[in-house]
């Protein structure tokens, strides 16, 4: 028979197949050798305990029967090489690749185009990007096959429960080359490192089954005829024509939320939340969550995760990056991002957060009433509608980069960080010495009160406080506060009617993902892209299969 068994036993016996065995069988009062194996379901850590931490399990057991490996029935895929229904998707990270994906199962073909380059390529921009400070604008952290997720870490936790079956999402992941194990963590990760071989595979999947992966093909234009968007124009002068246009084309594509406002597109400003990234030794994050001085070598680097709301703003940790390591995310010149990612064993000697503050419009307008900031705003976006920034859909994204320009020319150049240590950054000093550090391009030195605005800096600095009560040892200097982390989420909102899921005002367009404002992280922009191929082939694809 199979059985479904819940155990709590320590990291080191969670560690002994033959251990578990045991637990296995003393749960249902069998005999050892009638416990033939077991599949894990359910995989989480419980340090709760200032004692003792524990690894709860659910496992599906084999007695008294021939033990099973695990297998997953594959999703399969269509030939779509002569398929009647072609739909054009702008951008190849999560929510355009399962878009595409999903294309393959429904019988569409989908015609992907990407403004950067495929993933192997995209190692020397970055590696450019992080030694010499040279940024390419199209080949980057940000932009290129896979998109941000595939060099910042790969965290598939999510908790989009509604918007689509995450377990066909991890499924997918796994049938082409991730490890079995995201299946049943209640954290999973792939890892930087892993995650480009699996872009590839879902590559060759999508060009295999007759559908059209094009890089380097930067969307700079669309036609809009009677309503009905017709067709994309790309800077080499290309017009692809297609039944309808999937945008997913991530939350740092600023140029494209730029077109479609000078198009007189509906778009909406979007709140957002800005801040910075803390780096401390991982070992203070190990003792602090694991409450040890050494970590049990069966237990993963501890992460964390913190909220308080100050001052009537929510303050939270984001993309918790355990053994991680800080990345710079800038997608131009003159503007310094940083955000984070893990190898998949996370065996590096830091644990980096972002630490970021909710930005709403009325925080831009104030922002903007002074009289340097608006002088600014308006050598940076000749655009911008001064006078009417109320109703400017792009104001949140004007006060994101400025942050960000900001961040650039107080590190000096060449993508060097301002930082400050976390104490002498919340009690406005500007440290001595800065800590050595897992970033790049380097830190300099600076106690950052010229960088975040007011209200940022202010909340950052009362939540640090809080959160040292909240977890004692994370309050210290050996921590450092590193600007900017603004790239949580899109800065602008592309409508959609909930029904169909398409663009209110032009028909056949379908934003989708985290730059259209309805995703936050890999799994649930992945889930976004396949929904809206879902209400495609209801309105188009299904009269002519």
């Amino acid at each position: 028979m199979q059985k479904q068994v819940q155990l709590q036993i320590t990291p080191s016996e969670a560690a002994n197949p033959a251990v578990i065995k045991q637990y296995v069988a003393n749960a249902g009062g069998h005999a050892i050798t009638t416990v033939t194996g077991f599949h894990i379901l359910k995989k989480s850590i419980d340090a709760r305990s200032s004692k003792q931490v524990w690894i709860n399990l659910t496992v599906l057991a084999f007695i008294d029967e021939p033990f099973t490996p695990r297998t997953l029935a594959p999703i399969s895929f269509k030939d779509v090489s002569h398929a009647p229904t072609k739909v054009i998707i702008v951008g190849a990270g999560p929510a355009g690749l399962f878009a595409a994906l999903k294309c393959l199962e429904l019988g569409i073909k989908p015609h992907i185009i990407e403004r950067g380059k495929e993933v192997r390529s995209r190692r020397r921009d970055l590696a450019a990007l992080n030694k010499e400070g040279v940024v390419n604008p199209e080949s980057n952290y940000c932009f290129g096959e896979g998109g941000a997720g595939t060099y910042s870490d790969g965290k598939l936790y999510t908790r989009s429960n509604k918007r689509g079956d995450i377990n066909r999402i991890l499924q997918l992941l796994v049938q082409h080359g991730a490890e079995e194990q995201i299946l049943y963590n209640a954290h999973p990760h792939i890892g930087t490192n892993k995650l480009p071989q699996i872009i590839q595979a879902m590559r060759q999947q999508i060009l295999d089954a007759g559908g059209i992966i094009e890089f380097e093909q930067k969307m700079v234009d669309f036609t809009i005829e009677n309503g009905v968007v017709k067709s994309v124009q790309t800077q080499n002068g290309d017009i692809i024509s297609g039944d309808a246009v999937v945008l997913a084309t991530g939350h740092s594509a600023g140029d494209i939320f730029t077109l479609l406002s000078s198009k007189k597109v509906l778009i909406e400003a979007k709140p957002f939340a800005l801040g910075v990234r803390i780096e401390h030794p991982q070992e203070i994050i190990d003792r602090v969550q694991y409450h040890c001085i050494l970590r049990d070598e069966n237990l993963p680097p501890a992460s964390y995760g913190l909220v308080e709301q100050v001052h009537g703003k929510g303050v939270f940790s984001f993309c918790m990056c355990p053994g991680g390591i800080i990345a710079p995310a800038a997608t131009s010149a003159g503007q310094l991002v940083v955000n984070g990612w893990s190898p998949s064993k996370r065996n590096n000697p830091y644990a980096n957060s972002g630490m970021v503050v909710e930005v709403q419009k009325q925080d831009a307008l104030d922002y903007f009433k002074e009289a340097n900031h608006k002088k600014l705003l308006e050598s940076m976006f000749p655009m911008a509608q001064i006078n009417d920034l109320a109703n400017d859909p792009l104001l949140l994204l004007y006060f994101q980069a400025m942050v960000e320009k900001k961040s650039f020319d107080a590190g000096g150049g060449k993508f060097v960080a301002p930082a400050n240590r976390m104490v002498d950054f919340s009690t406005n000093k500007t440290s001595n010495t800065l800590a050595n550090c897992s970033y790049i391009p380097g830190l300099a030195a600076h106690n950052l009160e010229n960088v975040l605005p007011h209200f940022i800096r202010k909340n950052l600095q009362d939540a640090f406080v809080v959160f040292g009560k909240k977890m004692k040892g994370y309050y210290t200097n050996e921590a450092q506060v590193v600007a900017t982390e603004s790239r949580t989420s899109s800065p602008v909102r592309i409508p959609r009617d909930a029904a169909t899921l398409a663009h209110p005002a032009i028909s056949n367009l379908y934003p989708c993902g985290e730059g259209a404002g309805y995703a936050g992280g890999i799994v649930s922009a992945a889930m976004d892209g396949e929904r809206v191929i879902d209400a495609i082939f209801l309105r188009h694809a299904k009269s002519h299969l």
